[in-house]
């Protein structure tokens, strides 16, 4: 395959994967099945960044990021709510870009696929994990009015929820991208 039908599988899949995070967005805020956090309700698991991170992988950091501006402008057509869905983009971006980096570490540490995966896995999460504590801490008070010290006590809980949210979307753009893999030539 030459450079130019290499560019555009890498535009057309892109654009597909950004589509397919906007209807996974509208699709489970209109049909009811977000998953509540039990220990914080108005925080909900979704699917929006699993094809972000099937972008990322299938393609490299940059569709991974296109594919979260258009989720995040479908968020706020959707929602209007542009502090929430900045919110998410900020979340999504840093998942992608600490897979990205574990990636490159891995590289330069010259491990194998099975702990190179585990690390990249490691760092996307534990990246999203902390870019969103700084994000909240800023963005709670100043836009939600939470007092900051109520914002320092919810630390624990927001990021266990980016945990668990990084760790499903990880998992499943993973799987989402080895299926690809195993049933499309390259």
């Amino acid at each position: 395959m030459g450079t130019k039908e290499r560019k555009t599988v890498r535009l057309t899949g892109t654009a597909i994967l950004a589509a397919l995070a906007v209807v996974f967005d509208y699709a489970l805020k209109f049909s009811g099945l977000k998953i509540p956090f039990p220990w914080m309700p108005f925080l909900k698991f979704d699917f929006t960044g699993v094809p972000i991170v099937t972008a990322f992988l299938m393609f490299d950091l940059t569709s991974g990021t296109i594919t979260t501006i258009v989720a995040v402008l479908g968020i706020i057509a959707r929602s209007g709510d542009l502090v929430g869905g900045a919110m998410k983009g900020i979340a999504e971006v840093s998942t992608v870009t600490g897979l990205a980096g574990g990636r490159y570490l891995s590289r330069r540490l010259g491990l194998g696929a099975g702990p190179s995966r585990f690390l990249s896995y490691v760092t996307g999460v534990a990246l999203r994990i902390t870019i969103m504590s700084v994000w909240n801490l800023l963005v709670l008070p100043r836009y939600y009015g939470i007092p900051f010290n109520v914002a320092v006590g919810m630390m624990p809980l927001l990021a266990l929820f980016n945990g668990m949210q990084g760790a499903l979307t990880v998992v499943l753009g993973t799987l989402l991208h080895e299926a690809y893999v195993r049933r499309v030539p390259r």
